[in-house]
């Protein structure tokens, strides 16, 4: 581990992030289990006693078996972008109307995604997902209690979400959805009645702007019926650690744009909750003309 350590750390002083990448994606089945950089943790929680190193499993065979699948991996990716984009054939990528992009049909297909809560800072909220009936659709629940932790620190608390897993490629390289043919996200849901933020996040150049996040609201009807929600990419606003930005703009819809896209509910009402999805995909929606539904303007005018 601490051999792994010294290679990382001089392969990024000499060589660049580059190296580093390179390194980190040959060493990642051996570290698999180990922390090379700082995580969360609460205030007042005990560091971890056991040392990082006593966590790496040295395994030559995993080694080899790890180089064997991502090398099939890039051959794949390599194929896929000779054929057109996204794999498919240029005259369809551009006569494409609707795409799904994720459909809930097993547990395969639930495994892209986590779910998460104000567990992770203290809170008594809950959820769970599984299989609708039928193994049609993921089927999310919980609980949410609004109670503020004890901690002196915390101020409100009371949600529960669901994130999609970012896409990765042949040695651990990031995927990008290209969505520039689209513009409204098109879902079929099942709700309690109870009011959802979809958020889209985003890979930022810069890190100031890491915490930036699109959302808009989706409003469920309850009862027994499904409905399918439209929403255009227009609608998002833009905001940065739950504060909305007074510089707006719409989102970029190219490949460099998406990492993940969430469901979270966060109403401020105590009790429980359920949220049925069918399938999440896309929609060319021609009758839209709206680019952008938000004024922009300068802060900075000039008198």
């Amino acid at each position: 581990m601490a051999l792994a350590d010294v290679l990382l750390r001089g392969a990024s002083f000499h060589g660049g992030c580059c190296r580093h990448k390179a390194l980190l994606s040959l060493l990642g089945p051996l570290l698999s289990n180990s922390k090379l950089y700082s995580s969360y943790r609460r205030p007042g929680a005990e560091p971890e006693k056991k040392l990082s190193w006593q966590n790496a499993d040295f395994s030559f065979k995993k080694g080899i078996d790890y180089l064997k699948t991502q090398l099939s991996l890039l051959k794949k990716e390599t194929q896929d972008y000779l054929r057109g984009p996204g794999g498919r054939p240029v005259s369809q990528h551009f006569l494409e109307q609707t795409r799904v992009l994720w459909q809930f049909r097993s547990q395969e297909d639930l495994n892209n995604w986590v779910i998460s809560s104000d567990v992770e800072i203290g809170g008594k909220s809950k959820v769970y997902i599984k299989l609708g009936r039928n193994n049609q659709g993921a089927f999310l629940y919980g609980t949410l209690n609004t109670e503020v932790p004890r901690d002196g620190e915390t101020k409100y608390s009371g949600y529960c979400s669901m994130r999609s897993k970012p896409a990765v490629g042949s040695f651990k390289r990031k995927k990008y959805y290209d969505w520039s043919n689209f513009n409204s996200l098109y879902l079929r849901v099942r709700g309690d009645g109870r009011p959802w933020m979809v958020n889209i996040y985003t890979d930022p150049y810069f890190s100031h702007q890491k915490d930036d996040l699109y959302s808009y609201f989706m409003f469920t009807r309850g009862g027994p019926y499904w409905e399918e929600i439209k929403i255009p990419f227009s609608k998002f606003f833009l905001s940065s650690r739950g504060r909305v930005q007074d510089s707006q703009h719409p989102i970029w819809l190219d490949k460099a744009s998406f990492l993940t896209l969430g469901f979270t509910i966060g109403d401020k009402v105590n009790g429980p909750f359920q949220l049925e999805i069918d399938f999440i995909g896309l929609l060319n929606d021609r009758a839209h003309r709206e680019e952008f539904a938000y004024e922009p303007y300068d802060k900075n005018t000039p008198v």
